[in-house]
């Protein structure tokens, strides 16, 4: 029931929004957060709901890829509603660099497992900030 949740209303073009309400705070929508990425991922995981763990993280990962492409910097949260934005709301702005953002990248861009290739991990094979 989690899962179908998750695919019916968290799941946006760039990874999972943090929740369904645009308040202009930041933690609701349209951000996304970087540990909310990694446990909404390995929760998926848990449960072998692999196909869609792995369109979450390949989602956040061309987001991030993107906005860094673009601005040359990681961004402590991503607007995964619009992939045209960055982020916003919320009482300061956005934070360039965050450490879970870099932290999670690095796991999730890295990773393999025996559910998928090493190729497949990777966003842009041309493209990795910390290579």
């Amino acid at each position: 029931m989690v899962a179908t949740k998750i695919e019916q209303i968290f799941i946006q073009p760039g990874g999972v929004v943090t929740t369904p309400y645009n308040t202009g705070q930041q933690w609701d929508a349209p951000n996304g957060w970087a540990p909310l990425q990694w446990i909404t991922i390995q929760g998926l995981r848990n449960y072998n709901q692999f196909e869609m763990a792995t369109d979450i993280k390949n989602k956040w990962l061309q987001l991030n890829t993107g906005v860094y492409k673009r601005t040359y910097k990681l961004l402590e949260k991503y607007n995964v509603e619009d992939l045209s934005r960055e982020s916003g709301g919320g009482e300061y702005p956005t934070q360039d660099g965050f450490g879970w953002t870099n932290g999670v990248y690095q796991k999730l861009v890295r990773e393999k497992s025996k559910n998928e290739k090493r190729r497949e991990c990777f966003v842009d094979n041309d493209f990795n900030p910390y290579e």
